[in-house]
């Protein structure tokens, strides 16, 4: 299942780098492309706020 960012996110960026697929976009909130996810974890894992989830 690919992950998503809730309303809690709050556009640090810390994500985007360490996406392995380049599938978070800009925003507020910020947003992960389903198709491309890979469910690997990597925002979650750097995420300050635990925007990111499954």
């Amino acid at each position: 299942m690919a992950y998503k960012i809730t309303d809690d996110c709050i556009a640090c960026g810390a994500c985007v780098p360490e996406c392995p697929t380049n599938c978070i976009a800009e925003g507020t909130p910020y947003v992960i492309t389903a198709a491309d996810c890979v469910s690997c974890g990597a925002c979650a894992e750097v995420c300050p706020v635990s925007a990111c989830v499954q």
